[in-house]
């Protein structure tokens, strides 16, 4: 298996918007936690260090370079 990373969502939108209900009302700190916890149950769900591990490279090739 590899990861897609072509839009594969059924529903985008209603995704999103439950993420960011998800943070409503969180202080920073929390809301870190929750996308720790997120990452790690979706991690879980996939299974597949392969596929993790190139979700993590994908993810840190698009960041933005940090303004230091």
């Amino acid at each position: 298996m590899s990861l897609i990373t072509a839009p594969h969502l059924s529903a985008p939108d209603d995704f999103y918007e439950a993420l960011i209900d998800a943070h409503r009302d969180l202080s920073p700190a929390d809301s870190h936690a929750l996308n720790a916890r997120l990452v790690l149950l979706l991690a879980n769900h996939v299974g597949d260090v392969d596929v993790l591990r190139e979700a993590l490279r994908a993810a840190r090739d698009s960041a933005a370079p940090s303004r230091t």
